[in-house]
């Protein structure tokens, strides 16, 4: 389950909003674990043009499903997987 203040700011990414922003770090977890990222998105079906976008942190909102199929699938707790950046 979700922290109560991670799902608060779910979906301030991408807006010019005073409270910040969220940062996922998809990326560093996969190379530290060397999987790729054809790999995770058949695994967990994702498609791969917005499995791309995640990495690039160009979302809008975060699915809290795919945050714990991520979290479970890289073996990770969710302060790994997101950081909380304030403005």
């Amino acid at each position: 389950m979700l922290h109560k203040d991670l799902l608060n700011i779910l979906l301030c990414r991408g807006e010019a909003m005073k409270y910040g922003h969220l940062e996922l770090h998809i990326e560093e977890l996969l190379k530290e674990k060397g999987i790729s990222k054809n790999t995770i998105c058949k695994e967990l079906d994702i498609p791969r043009s917005n499995f791309n976008r995640y990495c690039r942190n160009e979302f809008q909102r975060l699915d809290a499903q795919l945050i714990c199929k991520l979290c479970s699938y890289l073996d990770c707790g969710i302060e790994e997987l997101i950081e909380y950046v304030k403005e």
